[in-house]
């Protein structure tokens, strides 16, 4: 059964309604692997809405780090994927794929908390 594009962009909204995206951890790729090229493999599973591959900006090479992250549109593709994929190899490297942990809100607390305890932050005064 075949969806028409517009009962087809309908599913997809419903499941970005219901919280149904998933982000994936990709991890031991390939230095080589492109961004492109991990879509096509996930685009078997379902739609895919971004591809991230992490690589090293802060030293200004850019090379790529070895790990990335695929969002996909639906979590019964992403976690139907997840079980596909793992162990699978790709341009020579067995990739390791799971569901990404989601960032926590609580980043900002504990970081406001040890700032307060850093002697830098005390104020300095001379004792004659």
């Amino acid at each position: 059964m075949k969806l028409s594009r517009r009962n087809h962009c309908c599913a997809v909204f419903k499941d970005l309604i219901k919280g149904g995206t998933i982000n994936i951890y990709v991890g031991n790729l390939s230095l080589e692997m492109t961004e492109d090229e991990l879509r096509k493999e996930f685009t078997a599973f379902g739609e895919v809405i971004s591809v991230t591959i992490m690589n090293d900006r802060y030293i200004g090479s850019g090379q790529p780090r070895g790990y990335g992250f695929v969002e996909m549109t639906s979590k019964s593709e992403g976690t139907t994927a997840i079980g596909s994929l793992t162990g699978t190899q790709l341009r020579g490297r067995v990739i390791d794929v799971v569901e990404a942990l989601p960032l926590s809100d609580k980043r900002g607390i504990a970081s406001i908390n040890t700032r307060g305890n850093n002697r830098s932050n005390r104020r300095r005064e001379r004792k004659y």
